[in-house]
């Protein structure tokens, strides 16, 4: 799939905007703080409702309005030319407004993996170097591409864990609570709810972290010619072992869970929080023999990486979808060897759009676009 058109209303610095796309590759050059990479987080934020830059809606609306509207057109593939419409309205403090095919949806929701994307940026370094949480919403990112609903899965699931949590914490500093009371009663209802919706989530991560592993393998290979084994675990504070080979993994997990929500009840009330479950756990990245956290240079972090979003890029195209390829700003920190690797690993992909401060920085590439960003305005370049 590809996008055809992007239509832009008071989204970030753009009043209005417009532009025709194509298949292939379209890079966007400007100077930093012109909006190229608005441009490619609008298209981010249709396929996902989540950008990679910021956590809420507010910085998404240009200074002065009250909503923004992202509208594009997209085409199945280059051998189907059928369309689809895709409208979103971003409300800040309120839930966006979505429209497939000029038709509202009950859910907004629902308008994820209409679109499929898969974003880098220098900020993916994070991945390497950050905390557990980037590396989960690494994961969980490619969990959502690879299969929309999962998204829903992971909104209930962090609903229910909230809601957890807060009657944890109004029962904080006890050591048991009253069998047969309201709060038991609460109490397991949630257990059961965060149970079936962590035990789905872990076993979509772990069968997505199994299956990326080969092909972030073969792209770090292909983008460091020297030390370029690597390697990424999961890692659960939920005892793991023989789950693969349970008759149903969904189910055992689920079980397992159950089990170690009830042995460490007494803590969670102590302490006022939940203490297992997939908000807790952490991918284990590896270069060579060392951890790349706190072990791989700034080169390697950033090549692991790259790799571990082309790798998620490949798998989602073996699932038979072709999604859109965005590199933010990536070219320039890959000098000129592994720039061109990284231009000859993506140039059959039916979309990829990039963005440059400097064009030189990008390889040229066969049947290539190129725009110039300057103060929210697009022009082709000629």
């Amino acid at each position: 799939m590809f996008v055809t058109e992007l239509a832009l209303a008071d989204f970030r610095n753009y009043h209005e905007a417009h532009l025709e796309l194509t298949s292939g590759v379209t890079v966007f050059v400007g100077a930093n703080g012109q909006g190229k990479t608005n441009l490619v987080e609008a298209i981010e934020y249709l396929s996902t409702m989540q950008s990679h830059r910021v956590s809420t809606t507010a910085p998404l609306i240009r200074a002065g309005a009250s909503s923004a509207i992202i509208r594009a057109k997209v085409q199945a593939s280059r051998d189907d030319d059928r369309l689809i419409w895709l409208e979103l309205e971003v409300v800040p403090g309120k839930s966006n407004v979505a429209r497939l095919n000029r038709a509202p949806l009950s859910r907004p929701r629902d308008l994820v993996g209409a679109l499929r994307t898969v974003v880098f940026s220098p900020m993916d370094i994070s991945i390497v170097r950050g905390d557990p949480s980037d590396r989960r919403g690494w994961l969980d990112s490619l969990v959502v591409t690879r299969w929309p609903r999962m998204a829903g899965v992971k909104q209930d699931f962090d609903k229910v864990l909230r809601q957890r949590n807060a009657l944890l914490k109004s029962m904080s500093g006890r050591s048991q609570v009253p069998q047969g009371g309201d709060e038991e009663i609460t109490l397991l209802v949630w257990n059961e709810q965060l149970a079936a919706l962590g035990a789905e989530l872990l076993h979509a991560r772990l069968d997505t972290l199994a299956d990326v592993r080969p092909h972030a393998q073969h792209a770090y290979e292909t983008i460091a010619p020297v030390n370029n084994q690597i390697n990424a675990v999961y890692r659960s504070g939920l005892d793991l072992d023989g789950v693969s080979e349970a008759e149903d993994v969904r189910g055992e997990l689920q079980s397992r869970l159950l089990e170690a929500m009830e042995r460490l009840r007494g803590e969670e009330l102590y302490r006022g929080v939940t203490l297992i479950g997939p908000q807790r756990d952490d991918v284990e990245l590896s270069i060579g023999e060392l951890p790349a956290k706190g072990y791989a240079s700034h080169g390697e972090s950033w090549s692991l990486a790259l790799s571990l979003r082309l790798g998620g890029f490949t798998l989602v195209r073996d699932d038979g979808i072709e999604p859109v390829l965005v590199l933010d700003d990536v070219f320039a920190e890959l000098d000129v060897s592994r720039r061109e690797r990284l231009g000859a690993a993506i140039a059959d992909a039916e979309q990829v759009l990039i963005t440059a401060a400097v064009g030189a920085d990008v390889p040229d590439f066969p049947a290539e676009r190129r725009f110039k960003v300057t103060a929210g305005t697009v022009e082709p370049l000629t």
